[in-house]
């Protein structure tokens, strides 16, 4: 039985070209606001801070609307020209989520970890 790897924490400026978790396959749980979502290709592009990511969103049941904030699990994939897609098999709505006190939390969590 194959087994489904969690995702792993990161915040959108993580995946950049040169940072390690900007891996074909690696599996992630990112979180941003929804600034663009087109219904015929179930592509959305999340946002945090300067960072996008699109996300392919076709294998959820999801009521996305523009402005709200949005936790998605994936799989990153890389097409040749280096563009990142998350392909989403999950996905929540977390409006009400502080994302200031979500990035600083995480933080303390990766400090925690790396002390062990």
């Amino acid at each position: 039985m194959a087994t489904i790897a969690s995702g792993a924490l990161v915040t959108l400026e993580e995946l950049a070209p040169s940072l390690p978790h900007f891996k074909h396959g690696i599996s992630l749980r990112v979180t941003g606001k929804l600034q663009d979502y087109d219904v015929e290709t179930a592509i959305a592009v999340i946002v945090d801070r300067n960072a996008s990511l699109k996300v392919d969103t076709q294998h959820l049941n999801l009521n996305l609307r523009i402005g709200s904030i949005f936790q998605f699990i994936g799989e990153l994939l890389l097409e040749p020209d280096q563009e990142a897609i998350l392909k989403a098999r999950v996905g929540r709505n977390v409006d009400g989520m502080d994302l200031n006190l979500y990035r600083q939390s995480l933080q303390l969590l990766r400090d925690f970890q790396a002390g062990r």
